[in-house]
């Protein structure tokens, strides 16, 4: 049985009591069946490194974390991380800063990761990356001479290369990315930017859709789209309905439709750009002034980055001015909150209201949109107005897609949302049901580790090409072959079986 090696930037501490997010969910079904190592941040930031990673165990999965140093936490963490790549990949390079200092860092943590990490892997692991913090991973640690199969999951979007060029380090980036035997997105565009990035950056060859050929290494890529655990979230949302929070937000509405936004404070969220449809909408119609309420949850976060703290600004900004320009004594058209509401409480709300509205600039995936349908009583079904820029639209076709740059188009999106007939809404909702029904967060794990075991076993068969000397990344003749687990078949990507036995 092969066990399952997760690095994640931070790593879901039990000791800690920290809220499991999607990545837990998905894993750690995973990780208990095989035995797991679960390796990352640990959160904290310390006045020096540790010279090895802390370690604890629940039940199967130990959890080995590191701290960073405060220079680490500012220049990896926040400048490079979510300063530099955040906006980069997500198309949005006009906001990104680069500083070959925080460059540097950044490279020094994940060398850090996989030296420490090094130690802790056994033979027959599989090691599987998350995100875009941990892009030089693979490659770090076949530097060091680890062999074993290792794959890289990107949550957010990948850029196109005409983009990329904007950023100095990211040849190198797409280079040490093809140290890992299995690439995962989100999405087809993401995956076509990311051969095209190879291709163009790196040299390698697309020898196929799902394939990449580079100093003689074979590389897989593969779309493996993230999921939520639909129907434990619908008995969620049905049980909050009732709940006291619930219905003291229902009194409060006095019968008004309840619009509803639930984000991180975040300039890919498009949240200006959904302030200014609502004010749109509500300047076009004035039947519908009065008669409607959004609730905007946008949680600060990241705190340190100025892009940040200066949409907090300009968000209040707006907020503050539509309110008082449309609002009257008996009547505010904006709630914004800028604090986290938990989940079981979101849930309730989405029940409650009769339209999502989900408009990011751009999204590797966005979850809320499937919790959004997933909460929604089948016989009275709101709306679900969605960015066709999040990754989520691929699915969710039957939601009403819009432009989130186009105010006007996002306006009369809503108007129509608001206005939907009972029955248009219950066909609409029952197709984007029927998209998420049968997945799930565990299925989806399953899925990348079936196509990694595939891949590295195709691999293992395929001859060295004449004339091309080996890497240092490649496994050496004399490594042991990967020992398949013995689980029943399972589904990869590409809707292919795999029987691991």
């Amino acid at each position: 049985m092969n066990r399952l090696v997760v690095v994640s930037n931070r790593v879901p501490l039990p000791s800690a009591g920290q809220q499991a997010g999607g990545l837990a969910v998905a894993l750690d079904g995973l990780m208990e069946k095989r035995g797991g190592l679960w390796f990352g941040w640990s959160g904290i930031v310390s006045p020096e490194a540790a010279t090895e990673p802390k370690v604890e165990s629940a039940g199967a999965v130990d959890y080995a974390t590191i701290d960073l140093t405060p220079e680490e936490h500012t220049r990896y963490y926040n400048n490079f991380s979510n300063g530099m790549l955040w906006p980069l990949l997500h198309t949005m390079p006009e906001m990104m800063k680069f500083d070959r200092r925080d460059a540097k860092v950044y490279r020094a943590v994940n060398d850090r990761f996989a030296m420490q990490l090094a130690t802790l892997l056994q033979p027959g692991d599989l090691i599987w990356v998350h995100d875009f913090h941990l892009i030089p991973l693979a490659a770090a640690l076949r530097a060091r001479g680890v062999t074993n199969p290792i794959g890289f999951f990107l949550h957010i979007p990948f850029a196109s290369p005409d983009v990329l060029g904007a950023a100095p380090e990211v040849a190198s980036l797409v280079r040490d990315l093809l140290a890992a035997d299995l690439i995962g997105f989100q999405t087809d565009n993401d995956m076509g930017n990311f051969a095209a990035a190879a291709v163009s950056f790196a040299g390698a060859t697309r020898t196929s859709p799902t394939t990449l050929m580079y100093a003689g290494r074979r590389v897989r890529l593969g779309v493996f789209p993230v999921e939520i655990e639909a129907h434990s979230f619908a008995r969620m949302a049905a049980e909050m309905e009732q709940s006291e929070v619930c219905q003291r937000l229902k009194t409060s509405l006095l019968g008004k439709k309840l619009i509803l936004g639930v984000d991180r404070l975040d300039p890919t969220k498009g949240l200006m750009q959904r302030l200014w449809a609502y004010r749109r909408l509500l300047e076009k119609h004035d039947d519908i002034r009065r008669n409607v309420t959004l609730l905007q949850i946008a949680a600060t976060s990241r705190k340190e980055v100025v892009s940040y703290k200066e949409l907090r600004d300009d968000l209040d900004h707006e907020a503050g001015g539509l309110n008082a320009d449309l609002g009257e004594p008996d009547w505010v058209p904006l709630r914004l909150l800028s604090r986290p509401t938990v989940r079981q409480a979101v849930a309730g709300y989405m029940r409650l209201s009769r339209v999502g509205l989900v408009t990011p600039l751009r999204d590797g995936m966005n979850l809320v949109a499937k919790e959004y349908v997933a909460a929604q009583n089948p016989a009275d079904p709101g709306v679900l107005v969605l960015s066709r820029f999040a990754g989520a639209a691929r699915q969710l076709d039957a939601a009403l897609l819009v432009n989130p740059h186009d105010t006007d188009a996002m306006a009369d999106a809503l108007d129509q949302a608001l206005r939907m007939g009972l029955a248009e809404r219950q066909s609409r909702w029952r197709s984007l049901w029927e998209a998420i029904e049968h997945r799930s967060p565990v299925v989806w794990g399953r899925s990348f580790v079936a196509s990694l075991l595939r891949a590295t076993a195709a691999t293992a068969r395929m001859p060295r090409q004449p004339g091309v000397p080996a890497l240092a990344i490649d496994r050496p003749a004399a490594a042991a072959p990967v020992r398949l687990t013995r689980e029943p078949a399972e589904l990869t990507a590409t809707g292919e079986k795999i029987r691991l036995n």
